[in-house]
C-alpha cells in the first residue's frame, strides 16, 4: 500500500482531568498511521498523551515536528484538552493547559498562546493544519483559582496572526467561544467527526484525497447534528488553499469507514459523563476506567464515563 509520505503529525491528549482526550488523541493518531487510510508514515506521527502530553513534552515535539518538516511537508497538530483565557491583576493571556498544570505557575507549567503561535510559525511545511479540541466541561473554571478570572476559550488569539503569514495555514477550534464541547464513546462529537472526514466521509471528490475543506465541511455539519445545534466548530483559513490532508483509503477511491468494532455515541449534554471529586462505596465495588470489579452487584464511577452504573462491572466502563 502507498504511503502518504509528506505527511507529519504531532497529536496531542492531555489527559488528567479530562480523561477522555487521551482517547481522542490515541484514535486520531492511529488513523493518521493506519496504512490502509490516512498513510502517513508511522515514525512521522508522534502522540503524547497523559503524563507524556506535560509542557516540555510538548514543546519538545513542536521543535521535533519543525526539523522534520519542509516545504514539501504537510503538518497537522492536534490538541484536546482544555484551553483558558485567563486574567489577573497583571494582564490577561491566553493558555493551553497540558498533563500536569498548575494554576500558580501557568507561565512555567502551560503553554501560552504566544509561544504556540512561536512554535507553529517555526515549522516550515508548505501546509499546516491546526486543530484543536478544547472548552471541554468541568476543569479550572470550576475549580478554586485564587486571584485568576478564568474563561473557557477555542483559541489563542495570537495563532490567529499565525494564518497572515503566508499560504498554506488552517485553524480549525471545537467550538464557538460560548459553547462547551461534547464528550463521546469513543471520540468527542468534534473530533470524531474529523476521524469520519480523515475516513473519506463527506469528501468532495471520491478521488482518495481528503482536502481540508472535507475535514471542515463535515466538522461543520456532523458536529451541530450530534449535540442539539449546540456545538459548532470554527474553521480559519484566510489565504490558505483547498490542501491536501491525507489519503482516506491508503489512495484508493472507495473509502473503508472507521474502524471501531460498536457505534460512536455523544453525550447528551457537555460535562453529562463526568461524575468529579470523592466517591462513595455505597454497598458494593467501585470500578474505575481501565479496570473492574465483578463480585456481584456494585456501583462504578467512570472517570469520563460519568455515569452511575449499578449490577457487576467488566472492563473499560466509558458511557451508560
Amino acid at each position: 500500500m502507498p504511503l502518504f509520505t509528506h505527511g507529519h503529525a504531532l497529536v496531542i491528549g492531555a489527559g488528567g482531568d479530562l480523561p477522555g482526550t487521551a482517547t481522542d488523541a490515541e484514535r486520531l493518531a492511529g488513523l493518521l498511521a493506519d496504512p490502509g487510510r490516512c498513510a502517513y508514515p508511522p515514525a512521522q506521527v508522534a502522540v503524547l498523551t497523559e503524563a507524556a502530553a506535560g509542557r516540555a513534552a510538548i514543546l519538545t515535539g513542536l521543535a521535533r515536528l519543525a526539523r522534520a518538516a519542509d516545504r514539501r511537508s504537510t503538518a497537522v497538530v492536534y490538541f484536546s484538552g482544555h484551553g483558558y483565557r485567563v486574567a489577573s491583576a497583571i494582564g490577561e493571556a491566553y493558555f493551553l493547559l497540558p498533563h500536569g498544570y498548575d494554576l500558580a505557575r501557568l507561565r512555567e507549567t502551560a503553554i501560552s498562546g504566544a509561544e504556540l503561535a512561536e512554535r507553529l510559525a517555526a515549522i516550515p511545511a508548505g501546509k499546516l493544519l491546526v486543530l484543536l479540541d478544547c472548552c471541554h466541561a468541568g476543569g479550572i473554571g470550576e475549580a478554586k483559582a485564587p486571584g485568576l478570572a478564568c474563561t473557557k476559550a477555542p483559541l489563542p488569539p495570537e495563532a490567529l496572526a499565525l494564518l497572515a503569514a503566508g499560504r498554506g495555514r488552517v485553524l480549525i477550534a471545537s467550538s464557538r467561544g460560548d459553547e462547551l464541547s461534547y464528550a463521546g464513546d469513543p471520540l468527542s462529537a468534534f473530533t470524531l467527526a474529523l476521524a469520519e472526514a480523515l475516513c473519506g466521509s463527506g469528501a468532495a471528490r471520491q478521488d482518495g484525497y481528503v482536502r481540508v475543506a472535507d475535514l471542515a465541511l463535515h466538522a461543520r455539519e456532523m458536529t451541530p447534528r450530534r449535540t442539539g445545534d449546540r456545538q459548532h466548530p470554527i474553521l480559519h483559513f484566510e489565504q490558505a488553499d483547498n490542501f491536501t490532508v491525507a489519503y482516506y483509503a491508503a489512495g484508493a477511491a472507495r473509502p473503508k469507514g472507521l474502524p471501531f468494532a460498536r457505534a460512536p455515541e455523544i453525550e447528551p449534554a457537555p460535562g453529562a459523563w463526568r461524575i468529579r471529586g470523592d466517591q462513595i462505596n455505597a454497598g458494593g465495588p467501585v470500578a474505575t476506567r481501565g479496570s473492574a470489579v465483578n463480585t456481584g452487584s456494585g456501583v462504578a464511577f467512570v472517570g469520563d464515563g460519568n455515569v452511575v452504573i449499578t449490577g457487576a462491572v467488566r472492563g473499560d466502563v466509558r458511557r451508560p
